[in-house]
């Protein structure tokens, strides 16, 4: 098989709601189904997300504050996680801290050769914001 492109799609209790959610991190709504809708597509640049409003996956977050360290817990959400790669996380970071998300692991080198943040959908969705740092391009 070779694959031509891959859409997650994630289980959201609220349609709208994740909507304007992803809207906040910097993606847009390009179409959506059912009345009232519960199942949509959102975008950034050439990426695209299905939401599912109950279905299709499982959510649930956890107590945790923090997603790695010493204080949080990589395995305790319930939901999927997405790694999203970016040319800037420290402005993505200000962004999400501009607009009241939930960013479990801030901006950090990694011995991986990549800088990451991470930031929590309401419903336990892990989106790892990340860059690389040694000057090459994202993972493929």
């Amino acid at each position: 098989m070779e694959a031509m492109r891959v859409t997650p799609i994630l289980n959201v209790s609220n349609f709208s709601e994740s909507v304007a959610w992803f809207e906040k991190l910097g993606w847009t709504k390009r179409w959506e189904w059912g009345d009232p809708p519960r199942f949509g597509g959102i975008y950034s640049g050439d990426c695209e997300i299905f939401l599912c409003e109950n279905a299709q996956g499982g959510r649930g977050k956890s107590s945790f504050k923090t997603t790695f360290g010493a204080q949080g817990e990589q395995s305790a959400d319930k939901g999927v996680w997405l790694t999203i790669w970016v040319k800037d996380v420290e402005s993505i970071y200000q962004q999400c801290l501009d607009q009241k998300l939930e960013v479990t692991w801030p901006p950090t080198d990694m011995p991986w050769h990549v800088r990451e943040m991470h930031v929590r959908h309401p419903d336990g969705h892990v989106f790892r914001i990340s860059q690389r740092i040694d000057g090459g391009e994202e993972q493929s």
